[in-house]
């Protein structure tokens, strides 16, 4: 799996005014309708085999659509003019200002689902199961279904068979100026804060799911008789599976308890089978679980590979030897890990906050994309060295792009603009994007990478004096007859390596020594000649901030 995120909000607006704080009216905004079949292509061709649509459900916004019956959401409680995608506010909708025609915006993302599937590639929805929007209320759902805390009873801070917590008797009184904003009685907030009076720091904007966990007695469950939200979770999930979508990308499953995932997974999957399921998970310790009870394909590999190739990269504390305890960490779970260097969360590469400059991660990307076999993700504009240095009103000047505010992004604007060619890109931009496009498409079509094995050469190498285990990393893949000497170099100069391979690496990959071989870097398609043995050294120089990866020929 190569995966590209994408906020379509975002994607197809090429309104240039980017006001901070700016209105849908004066910024624009990105449409379902944007991702035409020319879009589709050219991402397929990229290497992508999957697209994560982020924000597509309805979700709070301070925009108004009264004409169409829907209201904007209470400005002291929305993040944003065009609020986080990560307050639902109806389950069963399309956010409208994702619609040409606000009417058919179902039928629009329907349209959507049906266009990418025709340009060979699947389609990736959020799932947010934690929490909603303060206003949550479903004017969409299917008539039988009833809605999200319909039947509470506000009186009780916990019941099972309510699907918010409350603080009963209590009015919502955050600890900052919610402009007039009023809830009686308080419910709880999404990040698991009991009380009627969040912070700004809080998720302020979202209350709380109540999956039958009582978190204000120890955290006693009561999972016998099935709780509401179990239900009401799972009718949600079938009626986007029946929209035909391939997957959904799970907002902070840990934050809701595995039982709930052991129970849904399979019981969604009985009727759609090919769903795939990735969960948001930061807590290593519970990684097995959520994969092995839970039922997840996939997980984010966030607080171990990501940190680490971050904290390298901006030389904090790590080292590139310390790649290989990251791996040792899940080594029986790998294929189960999902690789990035980038996503909504996470500071842009480019960025001041991060490396300042989009090929400084290059040998970060190269060991993310092609060490494992695992599914790998790119963020939009990721490809293009997005540096997301705007200061676009909620979201402020953090090195991240925009989740919000209405805006567009210079990069991505260039490339739609250009009608989704090259033709409106910079150098830089064109040269990062084919590293990219190479990368991905190694992953696709090499069996080394999609199916083969991997082998870390460095613990081999750490006394080696020729190889400086703070700034390069090395490491073999294979299938096969196929193989790979993948080389990168953290350092900010130039490198001659000396890389010793040992005998067991010829014995583990099973693979023959092979006098004055020729290798071809399948990144620049510059040729050398070198002899592969464990009785000689492997010669190999490696850019500043870059990396090699040699096909034996």
């Amino acid at each position: 799996m190569n995966i590209y995120q994408v906020l379509p909000r975002l994607f197809g607006n090429t309104v240039a005014t980017n006001n901070p704080n700016g209105t849908l009216a004066e910024n624009g905004c990105g449409k379902l309708n944007d991702f035409n079949s020319k879009a589709l292509s050219a991402i397929k061709d990229m290497g992508f085999t999957h697209i994560w649509y982020t924000g597509v459900i309805e979700h709070a916004s301070q925009t108004s659509y009264n004409s169409y019956n829907i209201s904007a959401d209470h400005q002291g409680v929305v993040k944003g003019l065009a609020g986080s995608p990560y307050a639902i506010k109806d389950y069963y909708d399309i956010a409208p200002d994702l619609a040409v025609d606000i009417p058919s915006r179902m039928q629009e993302f329907e349209n959507l689902v049906q266009r990418t599937h025709e340009a060979g590639l699947q389609v990736l929805i959020d799932l947010v199961p934690n929490h909603v929007a303060r206003q949550y209320k479903s004017d969409a759902k299917p008539a039988k279904v009833n809605d999200l805390g319909q039947n509470d009873r506000s009186d009780f801070a916990f019941s099972p068979k309510n699907n918010f917590y409350y603080i009963p008797y209590q009015e919502f009184v955050p600890q900052f100026d919610a402009k007039g904003y009023q809830e009686f009685p308080a419910k709880a907030t999404g990040n698991d804060q009991f009380t009627a009076y969040p912070t700004k720091n809080d998720w302020y904007e979202t209350v709380k799911l109540n999956y039958g966990v009582d978190y204000q007695a120890g955290k006693i469950t009561h999972f016998d008789p099935i709780p509401d939200t179990w239900q009401k979770m799972y009718e949600i999930l079938f009626f986007w599976a029946h929209k035909k979508v391939d997957g959904f990308r799970c907002d902070m499953a840990e934050m809701v308890p595995v039982e709930f995932w052991a129970w849904v997974i399979p019981k969604v999957k009985a009727k759609y089978p090919q769903l795939v399921f990735i969960a948001e998970v930061y807590n290593p310790s519970e990684y097995r679980n959520y994969i092995f009870t839970g039922k997840f394909d996939f997980l984010y590999d966030k607080v171990g590979l990501y940190d680490t190739l971050r904290a390298i990269t901006c030389n904090q504390n790590k080292w590139a030897s310390d790649i290989t305890s990251c791996w040792q960490s899940v080594n029986d779970i790998q294929p189960h890990m999902l690789n990035f260097l980038e996503n909504h969360d996470e500071q842009r590469i480019a960025s001041e906050f991060f490396a300042g400059n989009p090929e400084k991660i290059i040998p970060a990307f190269i060991v993310s994309a092609l060490f494992f076999n695992s599914p790998f993700m790119v963020y939009f504009g990721q490809e293009l060295g997005e540096p997301g240095m705007d200061e676009e009103g909620f979201s402020g000047l953090d090195g991240r792009t925009t989740i919000f505010d209405y805006w567009s992004i210079n990069s991505i604007r260039s490339w739609v603009n250009g009608n989704y060619s090259e033709r409106l890109l910079n150098s830089n931009q064109r040269k990062l994007r084919a590293l990219y496009k190479k990368v991905l498409s190694l992953r696709l079509n090499e069996k080394a990478f999609s199916e083969g094995a991997s082998y870390d050469l460095m613990w081999v190498n750490y006394d080696n004096p020729n190889v400086n285990c703070e700034k390069q990393f090395a490491f073999l893949r294979s299938y096969k007859k196929e193989l790979y000497v993948l080389v990168v170099n953290f350092d900010d100069k130039d490198v001659s390596l000396t890389i010793k391979i040992p005998q067991h690496a010829f014995d583990f990959l099973k693979i023959n020594p092979k006098k004055d071989a020729t290798w071809t870097d399948a990144l620049t398609g510059k040729s050398l000649t070198q002899t592969l043995s464990s009785q000689s050294d492997f010669v190999v120089l490696v850019g500043a901030s870059n990396g090699v990866v040699l096909k034996r020929m």
